[in-house]
């Protein structure tokens, strides 16, 4: 019997300012310095055509306004996780846009610190 081949390996993307992505970097991701909406769209783009398997790191100025294939990526789940990175200078103001969903199923109240 043959031996199957090993499934292919899960990437780990990190897109976003030189700064972010020199650590990034030490712990292996593939990085995209100075990445732009362009460039996310390029990468998650190549990623779906290609059906790889992925991690990626969005800095959060870059996961705030998706073009269709951010959309796509988040719509359909599965392969590709998309993870954002709050903004370092001023984590404390930072929102992830899955709170909306939470307060929208379970109401606005669901978030708030129980007393």
């Amino acid at each position: 019997m043959a031996d199957a081949a090993p499934p292919p390996a899960t990437r780990l993307l990190a897109l976003g300012s030189s700064a972010l992505m020199e650590g990034f970097s030490l712990i292996g991701a593939e990085t995209y310095p100075e990445a732009t909406g362009d460039t996310v769209e390029r990468v998650l783009g190549d990623l779906l055509k290609r059906q790889e398997k992925a991690l990626v790191f969005l800095e959060h100025h870059l996961a705030r306004d998706p073009g269709p294939w951010l959309r796509r990526v988040r719509e359909e789940g599965g392969r590709i996780v998309v993870a954002e990175i709050p903004p370092l200078h001023a984590p404390e103001a930072y929102r992830p846009g899955v709170e909306d969903v939470v307060r929208a199923i379970l109401g606005p109240q669901a978030l708030e610190p129980r007393t």
